[in-house]
């Protein structure tokens, strides 16, 4: 087991993200206890709830499916301090989204789990300078295997194992933007980005796809989703 699984702990997130999260925080401090997360469902199991409910962070969290968000306003209104937006974010579109909802360049964490494009917003976002980027890679493509799936821009998952990237070229893009890979849960769903600057600070080592990587534990053919091959670029 790697040195961060030891730390899973599962309040609100899908599995143990958010003991992961609130180590790190607790190790390389906060600049203004600002998260955001688009792909956040209904806000019942995702990245922000536990920051947000148990320990009074503000955000933004955005989500394409209109019923969810009607769902995650009621179900957080006793939280006036998160802006919840009914959003389908595109790499044309996320920049000019969190400007116009006041995000500060400089925030806490960024959570991107959209099932399909989320290499292509990550790298939208060289402006933004997140402490912290958990992001969900495709664990259907083990290092050093490079897949990134061809853009397009109103991309719906389908349940297969057509979606996202693999964690090795999540971790070259992370590199670019100036963040180093420390580790991915242990169900193989989320991989988990410090900023550089911060790495000493956080006590982890840096780690390379091969030593982060966990295989697919979840959904019912071959421990992931069932195989659908589709047009992706190794980059």
């Amino acid at each position: 087991m790697d040195v961060l699984n030891r730390y899973e702990r599962r309040v609100y997130s899908q599995n143990g993200e958010d003991g992961i999260v609130e180590e790190i925080f607790s190790r390389i401090g906060t600049t203004n206890r600002y998260c955001v997360e688009f792909g956040v469902g209904d806000g019942s199991e995702c990245m922000i709830k536990n920051l947000v409910t148990q320990h009074g962070w503000s955000g933004l969290a955005m989500e394409g499916d209109l019923n969810c968000c009607h769902k995650m306003a009621a179900d957080y209104a006793a939280y006036p301090q998160v802006k919840i937006k009914h959003e389908l974010t595109t790499k044309e579109n996320i920049a000019r989204l969190l400007e116009e909802n006041g995000v500060p360049k400089e925030f806490d964490l960024l959570s991107i789990d959209i099932d399909g494009n989320d290499y292509w917003v990550w790298q939208a976002l060289s402006a933004y300078t997140p402490r912290l980027v958990v992001i969900e890679y495709n664990a259907s493509f083990p290092p050093p295997q490079k897949m990134v799936i061809v853009y397009q821009p109103d991309f719906k998952w389908g349940g297969t194992t057509y979606f996202g990237a693999s964690l090795s070229s999540l971790a070259i893009l992370g590199t670019s933007l100036g963040y180093a890979l420390v580790g991915t849960d242990s169900k193989g769903v989320n991989a988990f980005f410090v900023r550089r600057d911060l790495l000493l600070q956080s006590g982890f080592p840096e780690r390379t796809p091969e030593q982060a990587y966990h295989p697919p534990r979840y959904g019912a053919v071959d421990g992931g989703h069932p195989r659908q091959y589709g047009p992706y670029l190794e980059i």
